[in-house]
């Protein structure tokens, strides 16, 4: 009995252990702003701190003529407390944040249209803008059911981040619930990648200087990962929902330990969440199966897409046995891709591969893996651990439209617009009398004994105002 108690004492131990290093090992990024909008109190949420918007901070702070705070009506249970407050704007106003670590940042914007008596979310329309990045267009913040969380990457190489809510009319008002501005580790988006071109493969270039936005992260095989599971504190749902078909494929678990390798993938890159669970296709017997995993990703025409696949070795009974073949849209991208190569000759080491792919008409990126030339049987013929699609920025740096970030600002309806234009009729008015007293006084001086006119027409304010307000429109 006592010799259970103590080995169960000992699990106990090591479990805590391994626990506190990795949380020693975790990655602590330079430039980490967690902003709860709209509430008074800071939040914490998934171990971190959220800290109010309307506390004074020297690195970052709100800049807004016309904003207010917002409280849900109704706190749904279980929902965290970042989606119980928003912060509503009434005319363009920003977040600035200031930069110690240039380079590549992710900014998370977090909203949730939840029930107000003083105010209905639901007539929400605005633009965001971040450091001149049209990150959204006519935006009306999600649904009311589940908190929207929408994912950038862009390369920072001024001294700040500013985020900027521009509300689409006069009538309509933006609003945040929560902000995430944090530095990425070096290695999370590389200089180059293979641009899939049709049956070409070419390099890539400056894919480093790209904005992204984040549109899949999957986790093949296994189950949910949240941001608590992840370093960067990313979420990954399950594959099932974009598997063309599981027919010739199997699910693996791994219990042992993911093997990180310099120059591979890190654990930032993908969790050992990610890389301990995979699809694969396996021969039950001699013969190689004829048949390929794939996977479907809707998406919007006119863009280029980071695809990054995400592979790790957790099924192969030795080294040297797995070669397969990877396909993006249906084209070859990887021939006889052999993971104890490219690994260095480690089972259970991650790799990953990025593709830039255009949507094309079709409206649909699709990924496959199957067996290769090189495949042998009753051996693992194709696995797959994890996929996420990234939509990269357009010609005039726009992640949604055609319409640069100038042009957005500049049509903004002014407020000044309704001081100025009365202001203007006046100044009308007042030169309309200025010139007929003139010219009453050079008649005078001309003819001395003439009649002075009585039918002088003479313009009002309102005249004046309507016929400014025709030339202005």
């Amino acid at each position: 009995m006592g010799t259970l108690l103590s080995s169960h004492g000992f699990s106990l131990f090591l479990l805590w252990t391994f626990t506190l290093y990795g949380l020693c090992l975790s990655f602590s990024p330079i430039d980490n702003y967690l902003i709860n909008s709209g509430a008074s109190l800071d939040s914490v949420v998934d171990n971190r701190r959220f800290i109010s918007d309307s506390s004074n901070s020297p690195d970052s702070h709100l800049s807004s003529g016309r904003t207010f705070s917002l409280c849900a009506g109704t706190l749904l249970p279980g929902l965290p407390q970042i989606y119980h407050t928003a912060r509503v704007f009434n005319s363009p106003s920003k977040y600035v944040f200031n930069v110690k670590d240039p380079g590549t940042h992710m900014v998370r914007l977090h909203f949730h249209r939840f029930n107000s008596s003083r105010l209905d979310l639901g007539n929400s329309q605005f633009h965001v803008l971040v450091n001149g990045l049209v990150a959204l267009t006519n935006f009306s913040g999600g649904d009311f059911v589940n908190p929207k969380v929408i994912e950038y990457l862009l390369c920072v190489n001024s001294e700040k981040v500013e985020i900027r809510f521009v509300p689409a009319k006069k009538s309509n008002f933006a609003f945040v619930n929560a902000i995430e501005v944090i530095s990425a580790p070096k290695d999370l988006v590389l200089e180059t990648a293979q641009y899939v071109n049709g049956d070409k493969i070419e390099e890539f270039q400056g894919l480093n200087k790209q904005a992204f936005e984040t549109m899949y992260r999957v986790t093949v095989g296994g189950p949910k990962v949240t941001p608590f599971n992840d370093s960067l504190w990313r979420t990954w749902i399950p594959d099932d929902e974009y598997l063309k078909s599981s027919e010739g494929s199997n699910k693996v678990y791994f219990g042992g330990r993911i093997k990180y390798q310099d120059g591979g993938a890190s654990r930032e890159v993908g969790p050992d969440n990610v890389y301990d669970s995979a699809r694969l296709i396996r021969s039950k017997n001699a013969s190689i199966p004829n048949v390929n995993l794939t996977w479907e990703f809707p998406v919007s025409e006119d863009y280029k897409y980071l695809v990054r696949m995400h592979f790790c070795d957790i099924a192969s009974i030795s080294l040297g046995l797995l070669y397969f073949n990877v396909y993006v849209n249906e084209h070859l991208a990887y021939k006889d891709l052999d993971l104890s190569d490219v690994t260095n000759y480690m089972l259970a080491s991650p790799f990953y591969a990025d593709f830039v792919v255009d949507a094309g008409r079709s409206g649909v990126i699709t990924v496959s893996v199957g067996p290769s030339s090189k495949s042998m049987g009753y051996t693992v013929d194709a696995i797959l651990n994890g996929v996420e699609i990234m939509k990269m920025n357009n010609s005039v740096y726009s992640l949604d439209g055609k319409v640069p970030a100038e042009l957005i600002m500049k049509c903004w309806p002014r407020r000044t617009l309704g001081i100025l234009l009365p202001l203007i009729a006046l100044a009308c008015l007042l030169l309309s009398l200025s010139a007929i007293v003139h010219r009453r006084k050079s008649n005078a001086e001309l003819f001395p004994w003439s009649k002075l006119p009585t039918d002088i027409h003479e313009i009002s304010p309102k005249q004046a105002k309507l016929q400014l307000s025709n030339i202005v429109t």
